[in-house]
């Protein structure tokens, strides 16, 4: 009887220790498969880093620059002395494909208003993507009046708003792959040290062909507040690029009122819906309440809030392409067309 106890449990302790052997192996070929997917890219794909590399660069990850649902990004130092931003991934299981996205979304671009990917690094249980460090941080820093900081002036807040369609305009057309972010908004816009804008975060970016307009998506992707009706609904048209243009213009519209897009304390409907209300302000030629505006820089505002309004239109087809904004970046106010209010 004894021996028989004895037996099971040498029976159990060895299937159980093939279980675990069957998950390692199972957990090393998926990081297999995601290094080979990255090298697939040639001459394009960013280095790869061990995670005792990133210990040393980030000096054990001692000086953390900011923390999110994805995890916490680190300053680091490279040998040769470049600064770099660590984002170290939390939740780091399963396939990575938001991982991959990011690497190869970034690394298949080459733009001064695109973050650089520098290398990456995917080693047991560790995530992490190294890229260029941004010493002026993210836009939402800047854009919205209750943070002190919130005073750049309308010529710098004009000119991140056209560097941000140029980089938009770069992924979904300059690229030899079409990419649509899917999560452009102030967080994602960092800023370097003459506060040039780069797009970055592209974890749930999509790629797809540059013949192909229409993209498909199993699930909803993006932030809420600035997520096109389409993404909600294909009532409301398909899925495309034009998507990225309806985030980018809450954003603009956000950098010109100075507020976030949604505010749950307004007293009426009109300023629930945040286009409404800077339609309006427009419509009434009121001021316009980011930062200060003299006479010299309200053209440069109300050409913003034009632009954002039309981008934030609800059907895809009567929103601009980025191309044709970063055009009527370059018009004069007189020759912009007011746009139909958003409904």
């Amino acid at each position: 009887m004894a021996g028989t106890i004895i037996i099971i449990i040498v029976f159990l302790l060895f299937f159980r220790r093939m279980i675990q052997c069957y998950k390692l192996l199972r957990k090393n070929r998926a990081q297999e498969n995601i290094v080979s997917i990255i090298k697939q890219h040639g001459s394009l794909a960013p280095i790869r880093y061990r995670y005792v590399e990133l210990k040393k660069i980030t000096n054990y990850f001692h000086n953390k620059l900011g923390k999110g649902g994805f995890g916490s990004v680190f300053k680091g130092n490279l040998e040769n002395g470049r600064f770099v931003a660590v984002k170290l991934l939390h939740n780091s299981s399963g396939t990575g494909e938001d991982f991959v996205n990011e690497v190869i979304s970034i690394g298949r671009t080459s733009h001064a208003n695109i973050v650089g990917l520098i290398g990456f690094c995917i080693e047991k249980s560790y995530r992490a993507l190294i890229y260029e460090y941004m010493p002026n941080g993210s836009l939402d820093k800047y854009i919205y009046s209750e943070n002190p900081k919130a005073n750049l002036g309308w010529e710098k807040l004009y000119y991140i708003a056209v560097g941000v369609a140029r980089g938009l305009e770069y992924l979904h057309r300059g690229c030899s792959t079409r990419i649509v972010h899917f999560d452009i908004k102030p967080q994602n816009i960092l800023l370097d040290e003459d506060f040039c804008p780069k797009i970055a975060d592209f974890g749930l970016a999509k790629l797809c062909p540059p013949k192909e307009s229409i993209i498909s998506l199993a699930e909803m992707r993006g932030t809420i507040g600035y997520i096109a009706p389409e993404v909600f609904s294909r009532n409301f048209g398909v899925v495309s690029t034009k998507s990225d243009v309806y985030s980018y213009g809450m954003m603009v519209l956000e950098m010109v009122g100075g507020r976030r897009n949604s505010k749950p304390n307004v007293e009426n409907s009109s300023q629930a819906y945040f286009p409404h209300w800077i339609y309006d302000r427009l419509a009434e030629r009121a001021c316009i309440e980011a930062c200060d505006a003299t006479i010299k820089t309200e053209e440069l505002a109300r050409k913003m809030a034009l632009i954002g309004l039309w981008c934030t239109q609800t059907t895809p087809a009567n929103r601009p392409s980025m191309g044709r904004v970063v055009e009527l970046f370059e018009r004069r106010l007189d020759e912009l067309e007011m746009p139909p209010k958003p409904y």
